[in-house]
């Protein structure tokens, strides 16, 4: 339960790579890469992440303004289908701080000018899932036309892990010796426990790493980090799994190839007894997303309290005004 906490509450690799002021260089490199641009002044960037707030049980974990953009950038180890929903949460805080600091009347008659969201998600699980476009009308009820929705928010996620050859990779080396760190990780954790697997990866990290000086320098703290974002139960389980279904089908050839009524009877207590253990295994991760989903309702209802609210101000303001 404190690791399940700490994630939430604790800064991240991604953030602390990509979020930190001292970073800005690679921060811009990564904005230039996912917009195709070339900016090439890092004072330019104005870091805005919500560094002390947790929002709604929820940190964002990087953000920024730069040009007439402001960048929302979430990284995300599991595929997450509701992170639109996440981003319009994260972009109205944003906006509510921005507005305020830059001392502007939402109730006024003049038009308030707000930075351009751009929402990204980078995703390095271990699941090969391809790059795709997230949308807040994916979440409406089934055959909802996305018209009559007066909202939509778009998420672009890209797959970062170092197999997947992403464009982004080849056009951001930060953010290249960051998966291949994180793809280190978990080839050292076949091997040996997670806090020595992110010993080994730094050092055996290369020489030439733009990143390394950085990593070392923070490495008590970066070892921190990956301790709490590497759920190593559930990394070690989808080996054991692998290695069962494997086991299964040698079984299985074995089986069809001597026609030996004991070992099929052998095989099918097996597979019984494992049919069982997935079983469980299911129920439990149906819980847990049911949870997460109960969760998410909550805050959904608490945003459209919110939003119910500053309508009937608006309504006042209206009525007030004729």
């Amino acid at each position: 339960m404190e690791e399940k906490l700490n994630r939430e509450h604790k800064d991240r690799l991604f953030c602390f790579i990509f979020g930190r002021a001292e970073n800005r260089a690679w921060t811009l490199s990564l904005y230039n890469a996912v917009n195709g641009t070339d900016y090439d002044d890092p004072d330019e960037i104005e870091i805005t992440t919500m560094e002390d707030v947790v929002y709604m049980s929820m940190k964002n974990d990087v953000s920024f303004i730069v040009n007439s953009d402001i960048s929302l950038y979430e990284h995300q180890a599991t595929y997450n289908p509701n992170m639109p929903v996440r981003q319009m949460m994260y972009l109205g805080r944003q906006y509510d701080k921005y507005i305020k600091r830059t001392k502007q009347n939402i109730y006024g008659r003049k038009q308030m000018t707000l930075p351009v969201p751009r929402l990204v998600t980078f995703y390095n699980g271990v699941e090969d899932i391809p790059d795709k476009l997230l949308k807040l009308s994916d979440s409406f009820p089934c055959g909802t036309d996305p018209e009559r929705s007066d909202v939509e928010v778009r998420v672009h996620m890209y797959n970062v892990r170092s197999q997947a050859q992403s464009h982004l990779i080849k056009k951001c080396r930060p953010l290249a010796e960051y998966a291949w760190f994180v793809e280190e990780i978990r080839r050292n954790q076949k091997d040996m426990d997670l806090t020595h697997a992110v010993d080994k990866a730094i050092s055996d990290m290369p020489e030439g790493f733009v990143i390394k000086e950085f990593i070392k320098g923070n490495q008590s703290e970066v070892k921190n980090m990956c301790i709490t974002e590497y759920d190593e139960a559930e990394t070690m389980e989808l080996f054991k799994e692998e290695g069962r279904e494997e086991g299964r089908e040698e079984g299985r050839e074995e089986g069809r190839e001597e026609g030996r009524k004991e070992g099929r009877e052998e095989g099918r207590k097996e597979g019984f007894a494992e049919g069982e253990e997935i079983r469980k295994a299911q129920a439990e991760k149906i819980e847990e997303q049911a949870a997460r989903i109960r969760k998410q309702e909550v805050e959904l209802k608490a945003l459209n309290t919110e939003l119910e609210r500053l309508m009937m101000e608006i309504e006042k303001i209206k009525t007030a005004a004729m």
